[in-house]
């Protein structure tokens, strides 16, 4: 494969924006550099001297006034902006800070990888197609602490992703800090995966993952899993478990044989216990139930379980989503929101239970496992991942699908967005997740944030293969898709 010599300094925004037009001349960051931002577009501001400080070296005063402008004006689609480089500097401006953000990220795209290196002037407008653009990072079979969660938030934030969804419990480790309810994480966060130890967050912890993600415009959307998955629950409280027996601390991988007992108060004292406490440290408008896999539960306790949790949240003011087998009730709260997990060509009732959430008053997240997941091994070399879901799942397997094509009758208006899920069966480091999500999650991002095009897998690549630059100099390690024209490392 041919391989380019040097970084293009146009064309190379992942997503890319809904319009660009290259300029006349070009503007170069200098020593006397700075930054115009007042109000709301301060944090900001302060965010993008720190992201381009290691790049440039200035020290990009913020005040009043500069050749860098931040401004918050009307007149942007929600979380949209427009960008424009000119000889004379540089100008973002949005309704709001989120939008102000997103084109800070596309700036630091823009940005040449060499210091002295000009920015090609261009003009930019862009918006996102869906407001629910999300990773999932799985924390529960193998547990990852405050600052690989905040970093990888970070990573999310550069490709204008603005959803962390946090998988919380499962069979394996139960990862929250629940003051009612203190053997969840004293006895339930103490394994993982293969085993050596768990952990759990703190409220405290969890409360900092909040904030770090909000400074970002990043929602956190957390995820108790139930019926199902619950046997780290059960291993903690046996009255949970319907003939009242603690089972082993479970460190495989295999699904489906665990259930709270569906009979029980008790199991809906600990659902309300467990959503309360959740509600209180959720800003967000997203509470995730689960619902998924809940193979050992009989199929009319399943129904009457879901729709009693569900319910719960609702009460608390809150929006439950659920994984798409909870669509087999048809008595969800109104708005419920449904992910879909199935394949891009549905398996089994997958479109049937779907459509359930729209005709309920919701939406769908669109996160087709054998396109979006990025636990999916590469190939078959791959020493990380499964292959469960049609995979392996290549870098351009992974671009090359829609959310509006895989179910009948779903458009654009019944999808709330698209998500990433990266379940952690193999993985056990931060690094891991980076090298299993990077690029494939670059792919998911330009779906959910761009406009639909007819797809060019080439021409998405060589982007790719720009961005990867900025990968290497973030110290993310990428793989290296041989469908991709990567630029040689130096």
């Amino acid at each position: 494969m041919t391989r380019s010599t040097a970084p293009p300094v146009t064309g190379t925004v992942v997503p890319v924006p809904v319009s660009q037009v290259a300029g006349s001349g070009s503007f170069v960051l200098g020593p006397a550099s700075a930054i115009a931002a007042t109000g709301l577009a301060v944090p900001v501001a302060e965010y993008l001297v720190e992201a381009l400080r290691p790049v440039t070296g200035s020290p990009l005063p913020i005040g009043d006034s500069g050749d860098i402008v931040l401004a918050i004006e009307a007149g942007h689609p929600p979380e949209g902006y427009a960008l424009r480089v000119a000889a004379d500097g540089i100008r973002i401006t949005a309704d709001a800070g989120a939008g102000l953000f997103w084109g800070v990220q596309t700036l630091r795209q823009l940005v040449p990888p060499a210091t002295s290196a000009p920015i090609p002037a261009t003009t930019i407008e862009d918006h996102p197609r869906f407001a629910y653009r999300g990773a999932m990072l799985d924390v529960a079979r193998h547990f990852f602490g405050v600052d690989d969660v905040k970093r990888y938030i970070d990573e999310l934030a550069l490709l204008k992703l603005n959803v962390l969804h946090l998988h919380l419990s499962d069979d394996q480790g139960w990862r929250l800090q629940i003051d009612e309810w203190p053997r969840l994480t004293e006895h339930g966060g103490s394994t993982q995966v293969g085993g050596g130890g768990g952990g759990f967050y703190t409220k405290d912890d969890y409360r900092a993952i909040v904030a770090h993600a909000a400074s970002r415009f990043v929602t956190v959307v957390p995820e108790i899993d139930m019926p199902g998955h619950t046997n780290a629950a059960l291993a903690s409280y046996p009255d949970l478990s319907c003939d009242g027996t603690a089972p082993a601390l479970y460190e495989g991988i295999e699904v489906g044989f665990s259930s709270l007992c569906i009979g029980k108060e008790r199991s809906y004292e600990f659902v309300e216990d467990v959503v309360t406490e959740l509600v209180e440290l959720t800003p967000g408008p997203w509470i995730h139930i689960g619902g998924d896999e809940s193979l050992a539960t009989p199929e009319a306790d399943f129904l009457r379980f879901v729709e009693r949790a569900s319910a719960i949240v609702a009460a608390q003011g809150k929006i439950a989503i659920g994984w798409h087998e909870m669509g087999r009730s048809t008595n969800l709260p109104a708005g419920t929101i449904g992910e879909y997990w199935s394949f891009t060509t549905p398996r089994d009732d997958a479109a049937a239970v779907s459509q359930s959430f729209i005709d309920g008053g919701g939406k769908l997240i669109m996160a087709p496992a054998d396109v979006a997941y990025l636990d999916m091994k590469y190939d078959e070399s791959s020493p990380l991942g499964l292959v469960w879901a049609n995979g392996p799942t290549s870098v351009k397997e992974s671009y090359l699908w829609d959310p509006a094509d895989i179910l009948p009758g779903v458009g654009d208006e019944s999808i709330l967005g698209v998500e990433a899920p990266l379940w952690t069966e193999t993985i056990a480091t931060l690094d891991e997740v980076e090298f299993m999500a990077f690029p494939r999650l670059a792919a998911i991002a330009e779906i959910a944030w761009s406009p639909r095009v007819e797809k060019n897998f080439e021409e998405f690549a060589g982007r790719l293969a720009a961005f990867g630059e900025r990968l290497d100099a973030l110290g993310i390690r990428c793989f290296r898709a041989p469908e991709v024209p990567w630029y040689p490392r130096v």
